[in-house]
């Protein structure tokens, strides 16, 4: 029998704490057992509350969403979704992240209309899947990772590795990105599923915290050794090469009928019709099964697959999508996927 999650709702605004207990009621798995218009108010609630998952505003009078976090993961560790307005406070939704929420949500600009119901079933979601992580499995960024040394033996087995992951993605390329030297001798692309507006501001924390180049991909960029792309939010990353066998990134809005854009499966498809048999594709974290498909196409064309192991997910979906379908060539826990990586590359 599925269980009952309960949820703490904390937002300064009336309205919005209406509307998102009205949203998450629509659920029979989902009680909200109360609200609170700031941090400070959510923090003295939760001792008699013991909630589930958290559902955090982060511009707040008082004490914002941020110092909440930081407060509350000190004290006793809860699954948090972010609910934060488009593009507005985006250096706090990853500072929050920081700090150990699991996923956010954007509220519309245009609060007090409809459209704030049309996030329902994405925030429905993202609370069940937030109220199955273990509490030991809650995301922390080490921002003063320590750098590699320079690496010496290259097997040169592949020319691109390409990484596809969702819910708690930010975290985990904060630690496995910077733990790759400087010397790393072939491409990252990276597909991470992020609302429009954050995977620019979001490559260039990953860069400051890393030895290799990480960058918001764009249209016709070479794709070059010691570079990391990530796709845009709203845009697929494909791949096309030239005839003197120069590589080049390639955005685009189509395919229209994928779940994400963009799609782990569109940059694996075409990152095997480009690499053939020198591709290695990662499919980590995250909900849903984006990157099963796509791991497919690389296997029929001699490529490899690692998948993050389930005891450092806080997630199980899309990794797990791509075991179950028997395409998984080496099932890699978080904290050893970098060298495991290097092992092969």
């Amino acid at each position: 029998m599925q269980k009952i999650v309960r949820v703490l709702i904390v937002d300064d605004s009336a309205y919005v704490r209406k509307v998102v207990k009205q949203m998450l009621s629509r659920s029979p798995f989902i009680e909200v057992v109360g609200v609170a218009h700031d941090g400070r108010e959510a923090l003295d609630m939760i001792p008699q509350l013991a909630p589930d998952v958290i559902t955090l505003d982060l511009i707040m009078p008082g004490m914002d969403g941020v110092e909440f976090l930081q407060k509350q993961m000190a004290r006793h560790p809860i699954p948090v979704v972010i609910i934060s307005i488009a593009n507005e406070g985006g250096e706090l939704v990853l500072a929050a992240l920081d700090a150990g929420a699991v996923d956010f949500v954007e509220k519309p600009t245009a609060l007090a209309t409809e459209k704030m119901f049309e996030i329902a079933d994405e925030l429905i979601d993202k609370v069940k899947a937030a109220s199955n992580v273990p509490l030991n499995r809650l995301p922390i960024v080490n921002n003063n990772p320590v750098l590699p040394a320079s690496t010496t033996l290259h097997k040169n087995q592949f020319d691109l590795v390409s990484i596809g992951i969702s819910t708690g993605g930010p975290q985990a390329l904060a630690m496995i990105i910077p733990q790759f030297p400087a010397d790393f001798p072939i491409p990252i692309s990276i597909v991470l599923h992020m609302p429009v507006g954050y995977t620019k501001m979001y490559a260039a924390r990953l860069d400051n915290l890393s030895a290799l180049q990480v960058v918001e991909a764009q249209d016709g960029e070479q794709v070059l050794r010691g570079k990391v792309l990530i796709a845009p939010a709203g845009r697929h990353l494909s791949f096309r090469k030239e005839s003197n066998g120069d590589i080049y990134s390639h955005l685009d809005a189509r395919p229209f009928d994928t779940l994400h854009r963009p799609s782990v499966d569109v940059m694996f498809q075409s990152a095997a019709e480009i690499y053939g048999d020198r591709i290695l594709g990662v499919v980590m974290t995250g909900m849903g099964n984006d990157g099963k498909q796509g791991s497919a196409w690389i296997k029929s064309r001699g490529g490899m697959i690692f998948t993050e192991a389930e005891s450092s997910c806080i997630v199980y979906g899309m990794p797990r999508s791509v075991v179950e379908a028997g395409l998984s060539d080496k099932v890699v826990p978080l904290e050893l996927m970098t060298q495991a990586i290097l092992d092969v590359v």
